[in-house]
């Protein structure tokens, strides 16, 4: 249930290096997402590129055919604040306004 209204309430989720707690809570949202069972636009932001590159290797998965290529877009990666912010920014503008907004 706690994860539930976790996805339900957030507009964007920024995940950083964790353990099993937040790999738990990751894959939740990401398969949400992936199956279409979370309708709602959740843009979903990786913090740290060398943790995620080390701790799971999307692109693999991809090459083994268990996800689709699609599926890597599912989340954006980046090192920095700015980043994240103008990315996560810009995915609520275009759900919300249906184009892209200018940057606050």
């Amino acid at each position: 249930m706690r994860k539930f209204w976790f996805a339900y309430l957030a507009k964007a989720v920024i995940v950083f290096p964790g353990g099993y707690g937040t790999l738990d809570e990751l894959f939740e949202l990401l398969t949400l997402a992936q199956t279409r069972k979370m309708r709602k636009p959740l843009p979903m932001v990786l913090f740290g590129t060398e943790y995620w590159k080390h701790v799971v290797n999307f692109e693999e998965l991809v090459r083994h055919g268990t996800i689709a290529p699609a599926d890597v877009e599912l989340m954006f990666r980046t090192d920095s604040v700015d980043e994240a912010y103008d990315w996560i920014v810009l995915r609520l503008a275009e759900h919300a306004l249906g184009q892209p907004g200018p940057m606050l």
